[in-house]
């Protein structure tokens, strides 16, 4: 008899749970950044950024730069963390494994499978949630620094014309 469950793979106890909600949440909020930054920046195509020589122009740069910038410290987080979490569900996964077999007093695959596929399962999701995370993070920060020096080149060319 079969009862392999993908729900079961990932909330196979508390622990589990947990770690797999945290991580699922994390890539959901990691694509609804994507999303923004993607569309945030198509809007630019249309409108170019720009500054107007008028005021303080670094304080009106630095105005300008935050929505490109908005968010970018969670993309790294996830990026950093989300391995260590799917670790953590790793190394859970190989301990129920583990007390498995001294429970059962037996090495056969129905007895560490669980864990195991459990503990890949985990590893996924924070692989999952990690990858396009740092991805994002490096290119929106890439796109965002070149803007603010794209800006800031200007703002020094109008202040050395006065």
């Amino acid at each position: 008899m079969n009862n392999f469950s993908l729900w079961k793979l990932f909330t196979g106890d508390i622990i589990t749970a947990v770690a797999s909600v945290v991580l699922v949440v994390f890539s959901v909020l990691t694509w609804a950044i994507i999303i923004e930054k993607i569309r945030l920046w198509r809007g630019t195509r249309n409108n170019p950024v720009r500054v107007r020589p008028d005021g303080n122009m670094a304080l009106a740069i630095d105005r300008i730069i935050r929505p490109f910038d908005k968010n970018l410290w969670f993309l790294s987080m996830v990026a950093y963390v989300a391995p260590f979490i799917g670790l953590f569900g790793t190394v859970w996964g190989v301990m129920d494994s583990f007390a498995s077999i001294g429970i059962n007093q037996s090495v056969s695959i129905g007895v560490i499978a669980p864990g195991l596929a459990t503990a890949l399962g985990t590893t996924a999701l924070g692989l999952i949630a990690a990858i396009p995370a740092a991805i994002a993070h490096q290119c929106f920060t890439k796109r965002a620094d070149n803007l603010y020096e794209k800006l800031d080149d200007a703002r020094r060319e109008f202040e050395s014309k006065k």
